[in-house]
């Protein structure tokens, strides 16, 4: 609120208050000697004093702020005096007097509290849901006060409700009444002005009438809003708007914000805090997934009563809040309720009405893909005497998709992601309530949401209906059925994102049993095969997976000519492939399998973008790179658009649009693209993810290309350190972390480490790649290297002569021969043997400039001719290559 007026600025400066202002410690406003000062807002200041006469006590005093003294100011002020000395509660901070300073400044003296805000006293002493909740009461009651006494206070907030003890027992203060509205009388004699425009209050608890600015519509049900995001807090340890944003964002977006957007749920707000959830659940003396569960249901309900943007719907008074409170605390059922299923779309629809085709189109896609499953196995059975329960069953799921349909929430809805979450979150709650006789059925249910939670991205969920499932199916069916199989087939998948080994394990049981009940032909057992393949693939094993792909993709041929087996098997086969350096073979596959998707799956379904950021890998690798970027950009967008910001596959294509950016030497752009990868894997999929470690690899090496060493040898380090505890020591991911370690400490000048490192990923490198592998090659040469500047240089040459040879005989060209031909130069100029350097430095030079992300390596080695022919004492030819770099960098 402004604090201009009609009628200028601010008077006389009080001489009281200006020897506070100077710094004693002894002002005094008899009969009150003012301690020191305790609170600061924008027209007041709050001192604790103590009170020598009639009694001897310590007291709060407000006054005005030295120079504030405008009409509006004293006006305001003179408000908030009268409104405390109309209340008398045990929860509000009481008026002892009133009087005015020399200048006839107004203040006045009331209740000293000596304690903390709410929010920070029930964190601090880890206040369970049930305690939390009775202090709400007590605030409850105490603005129930207010209200009759005609007062409604318009700036409820954690920091104006003090907890303090008494007798041992918590008490709730209300303080601050500076903004307080007189509903029935008025609370000063002067004219107070509030200006049009301005809004009242603090936006983090700001209920939507007042973002309205015109104050209208202010009554009681204001404070009730503001209570509603006090108790939000209070449960969920964040506020139902992200205080930052709001604070940095417009006051027209704010006010859009405030009076248009819906707040998650409390429970959906807790599961979408991450990493952060678990400090949270412990503040309240508990664990993230049983805090979650205390606040599904009923306290989602009366929290969302509380915070309804419109008025009508939410609480009448803080009363009605309490009453419902107490029901809860009483385990008796509650009057809030979730909005209407109609009331709710129609308020979704006019606020998304460009989005609400897409979001419907999504909708119906999840209840048709969960129906056919369904469906399916119903009919799957078909035996006559199975009629009655199939139609039993049948039954079961049409009311299970009804009533999954009716609790949806598309009001809370960001996109498709948040959508479809909302109904598989409502859907596992029902499954045990509404198929707890029916455990085939309920399985069945189970298995199908696990996948979908997977698809979006929560793999936790996912796990544990999937688990479930699983352990159901075995009781039920048996442990080669065939519904148990595939069950467990989607289980090796989530395995393998925390415990690669006991996936490859799982992958092994599941493709056995397949191959002897099944055989191989059957189409659950070509899935088999291709997880099998992609596990061991994914594990190193890139000998043992090779056979298996090609024998998956030869089978899945046999079968319909658009079957999706055959496109998921080409990719697979094209991903080892590339990992093996065989590009020329691995192009033709990658570029039928985005084809058979596209065909069979459409351009944007989750699968063909996989195949088109794969194909975007390879065009990657062969030195394509401003192809690949546009590969990436195009996969990035969809992403964004199908998947939602943080679901994993959009933070891979961020991660691969990064990476491809910063190779071109645009440093300052890509960095943006790192970060927000890192930081969404580390708080979505946790540190040890293997995708988080690509990030924080990643990261490294951007560090290490903008020169900052020892920032980058702490990434490069971590990663190492922990794919060596996650991946295991002769993983390629590990190896390619020690490799690249050591590459930073060559940097440092730690040869030392950097040789032990180097030497450890070549002997890895050979044994599981092979050593006529580009990256075991690529080993071998920068070991080379480290021993050349340690000295042993006929060790050195050995070894850049077998890289050397080992890149020429490669089918496909690498641009990290360029590297090595120009160490093996570097070398022999050192011993003088200058005719034999110079074609080498040459031919590394032309390698290394064809190539889109060697730039800097070309200009290394130009670099590196200059000083060849200045020691070989040839200037004229130093001078043509030293013309070479004017005016170019190296990025």
């Amino acid at each position: 609120m402004s604090d201009s007026t009609h009628d200028g600025g601010p008077g006389p400066v009080d001489p009281t208050v200006t020897r506070i202002a100077a710094g004693g410690s002894h002002g005094q406003i008899d009969p009150y000697k003012l301690l020191e000062r305790i609170g600061e807002g924008g027209m007041g200041e709050v001192w604790l004093a103590e009170q020598t006469a009639p009694v001897r006590r310590r007291v709060a005093l407000k006054l005005i702020k030295p120079g504030m003294d405008t009409r509006q100011v004293v006006a305001r002020f003179e408000s908030e005096r009268q409104a405390l000395a109309l209340m008398n509660h045990p929860h509000i901070a009481r008026v002892f007097d009133a009087g005015a300073t020399e200048l006839g400044h107004p203040y006045f003296v009331m209740e000293h509290v000596a304690g903390e805000p709410i929010t920070a006293h029930c964190d601090a002493n880890r206040l369970g849901l049930r305690e939390r909740l009775e202090l709400v009461l007590q605030v409850c009651d105490g603005v129930r006060h207010a209200h009759q006494k005609g007062v409604i206070h318009r700036d409820l907030k954690p920091s104006n409700i003090l907890v303090t003890l008494e007798g041992g027992r918590r008490i709730c203060k209300i303080i601050d009444f500076g903004v307080a509205k007189a509903t029935e009388q008025r609370l000063t004699e002067r004219t107070l002005y509030t200006q049009s425009g301005t809004m009242i209050g603090t936006p983090e608890y700001m209920s939507p009438e007042q973002a309205d600015l015109t104050g209208l519509d202010v009554d009681t049900r204001t404070d009730v809003y503001s209570l509603g995001a006090i108790l939000y807090e209070l449960l969920v340890g964040a506020l139902p708007f992200d205080s930052r944003e709001l604070r940095t964002a417009s006051i027209d977006e704010v006010r859009r914000r405030i009076r248009e957007d819906e707040p998650a749920r409390p429970s959906v707000r807790v599961t979408s805090l991450g990493q952060a959830a678990t400090g949270t659940a412990d503040k309240r003396g508990t664990a993230p997934p049983v805090l979650r569960r205390q606040l599904q249901g009923e306290l989602d309900w009366i929290v969302m009563k509380a915070l309804e943007k419109d008025r009508t719907r939410r609480y009448g008074s803080p009363d009605e809040l309490a009453a419902d409170l107490k029901r809860y605390l009483a385990d008796e059922p509650v009057l809030a309720r979730p909005p209407s299923t109609t009331y709710r779309l129609r308020k979704f629809v006019r606020r998304h009405r460009v989005g609400v085709a897409v979001g419907a189109a999504v909708f119906v896609a999840l209840l048709a893909g969960l129906s056919l499953a369904l469906w399916g196995l119903v009919r799957a059975r078909g035996a006559e005497a199975q009629a009655r329960a199939d139609a039993a069953e049948a039954q079961a799921v049409s009311e299970f998709l009804v009533e999954l349909f009716e609790t949806a929430d598309p009001g809370t809805s960001r996109g498709r992601q948040v959508t479809a979450r909302e109904i598989l979150d409502q859907g596992s709650r029902r499954i045990a309530s509404t198929l707890g006789q029916q455990p085939r059925l309920r399985a069945q249910l189970m298995a199908v949401m696990g996948q979908v939670y997977s698809n979006l991205g929560l793999f936790d969920e996912a796990s544990t209906l999937t688990d479930g499932a699983i352990e159901i199916q075995r009781q039920e069916l048996g442990e080669d059925a065939p519904d148990t199989l595939a069950t467990m087939l989607h289980q090796v998948g989530l395995v393998g994102r925390r415990d690669p080994r006991e996936a490859e394990r799982l992958s092994r049981e599941v493709y056995d049993r397949c191959l002897r009940t099944l055989g191989p032909d059957q189409s659950l057992c070509i899935s088999a095969a291709r997880v099998l393949g992609k596990t061991l693939h994914r594990g190193g094993h890139l000998e043992e997976a090779e056979p298996i792909l090609r024998s998956a993709l030869e089978r899945s041929r046999t079968l319909s000519p658009d079957n999706p087996h055959t496109a998921q098997c080409l990719n697979a086969l094209a991903g080892l492939l590339l990992d093996r350096g065989e590009m020329a073979e691995a192009e033709p596959l990658y570029r039928e399998s985005v084809e058979g998707y596209r065909r069979t799956r459409g351009a944007d379904h989750p699968s063909t973008l996989l195949a088109l950021n794969d194909y975007g890998t390879l065009l990657f690798l062969a030195g394509k790179m401003s192809e690949a970027e546009a590969q990436f950009r195009e996969v990035l967008t969809a992403r964004r658009r199908v998947n939602g910001d943080d679901h994993p596959d959009t933070l891979t294509a961020l991660n691969n649009l990064g990476v491809t950016i910063a190779l071109q030497g645009r440093l300052a752009e890509a960095e943006p693209y790192y970060l927000e990868a890192l930081e969404r894997r580390r708080r979505l999929l946790g540190d040890d993810d293997p995708e988080t470690l690509f990030s924080i690899h990643n990261m490294g090496g951007l560090l290490h290309d903008q020169g900052k060493l020892d920032e980058a040898e702490r990434y490069r380090r971590e990663a190492l350190d922990r794919r060596r505890r996650v991946l295991g020591d002769d993983h390629p991911d590990t190896l390619e972390a020690m490799h690249n370690l050591a590459r930073v400490r060559v940097d440092q000048h730690a040869f030392a480490e950097a040789e032990r490192l180097l030497r450890e990923a070549v002997a890895g490198r050979r044994r599981v790649l092979g050593s006529n592998h580009a990256d075991t090659l690529d080993s071998i040469g920068e070991l080379g290297s480290v021993l050349g500047a340690l000295g042993h240089e006929r060790e050195a040459e050995g070894l850049l002569r077998e890289s050397i040879a080992g890149f020429r005989a490669l089918a496909q060209p690498d641009p990290r021969l360029g590297a090595q031909l120009e160490r093996l130069g570097l070398l022999l100029s050192q011993r003088r043997a200058f005719e034999e350097a110079e074609p080498l430095l040459l031919e590394g030079y032309e390698i290394m400039s064809k190539s889109e992300h060697a730039a800097r390596s070309a200009q290394h080695i130009v670099e590196s001719l200059v000083r060849l022919y200045e020691a070989w004492e040839k200037p004229d030819r130093a001078a043509e290559w030293k013309s070479k770099t004017a005016g170019r960098g190296t990025g």
